[in-house]
């Protein structure tokens, strides 16, 4: 087999990998990624054992149990830049030996789930609501860099968004579907929907402060969009990517959103902690 290079998998002299600074056996094959690394904790307060704290930049990680079920929740920061990292260090840990530089020949899929917050752009789709995304799709470049592969359902919604975006500059939507065991499971009976990916949280989420924006009646644009019966209900800033690069790499992802403000109508939660631990704990309590 080939030998990956120094520069391409970059490996720390203690065995770690560049970014999130982990080894192999620190990492469980159930993972929770949250974004903000202060929400690391909030997750594993409710393991029953916590076996490894690590951290650099905004990558953290805590590993331990729950009963038996051994899970890693990491920390990936804002935005499908670091979901790029996150994703194919991840993936590296389990599936590349760091020994020999090579591809292990039977690669192991693991069980990604997203916790993270959202705002909502259907006005039926509440505050405090926790809700599971069926599809991510991408504003952003990420998967413009990597050979995604669409089911028939997959290329019938990319073919929709193409047309409906035909009108707009720089708009090149990329989708990719969650995983159906993991929505089956953990996103049993939670509001489901479409979950945009924004390359930004201001104007590329139709936000409007001093700058002006290109995209005018940004959020009727995306709540106007159908493929079928389904529907965009929400926007953030990971699904997209944690969806596509998981379909790349053989893992099964799943995004759960905690709702935490109605873009229709310009509301904000006065309790955003309470809906993120709520997510918390039904994601926990699935899982165990």
């Amino acid at each position: 087999m080939k030998e990956l290079s120094s520069s391409d998998l970059v490996i720390n002299p203690d065995g770690s990998i560049y970014h999130l600074n982990i080894r192999p056996e620190d990492l469980a094959h159930t993972i929770i990624t949250v974004g903000d690394p202060d929400r690391v904790a909030v997750v594993s307060k409710y393991f029953d054992l916590i076996e490894l704290k690590k951290g650099k930049r905004e990558f953290k990680t805590h590993t331990g149990y729950i009963g038996n079920k051994r899970i890693s929740v990491i920390s990936t920061g804002i935005g499908t830049d670091n979901i790029d990292i996150v994703m194919n260090e991840l993936d590296a840990l389990v599936n590349i030996n760091f020994n020999t530089r090579t591809i292990k020949p039977n690669p192991i899929s693991l069980d990604i789930i997203r916790i993270g917050t959202s705002g909502a752009i259907q006005p039926d789709v509440e505050m405090g609501t926790i809700l599971a995304s069926t599809h991510g799709i991408g504003l952003d470049a990420l998967m413009h860099y990597y050979t995604l592969n669409l089911n028939n359902e997959e290329q019938l919604i990319h073919d929709d968004l193409q047309t409906y975006f035909s009108d707009l500059n720089g708009i090149n939507p990329y989708i990719s579907k969650a995983s159906e065991d993991l929505l089956a499971s953990i996103g049993k009976n939670m509001a489901q929907g479409i979950t945009v990916t924004a390359p930004g949280f201001y104007a590329p989420q139709g936000r409007l402060v001093r700058a002006e924006n290109v995209h005018k009646n940004w959020i009727e644009k995306l709540n106007s969009f159908r493929s079928n019966d389904l529907r965009i209900t929400n926007l953030e800033m990971e699904t997209a990517g944690i969806y596509a690069l998981a379909k790349v790499l053989g893992h099964k992802a799943l995004s759960v959103n905690a709702i935490l403000a109605s873009r229709v109508k310009l509301e904000f939660s006065k309790q955003p902690d309470v809906i993120v631990e709520k997510a918390i704990k039904q994601v926990l309590e699935r899982l165990s």
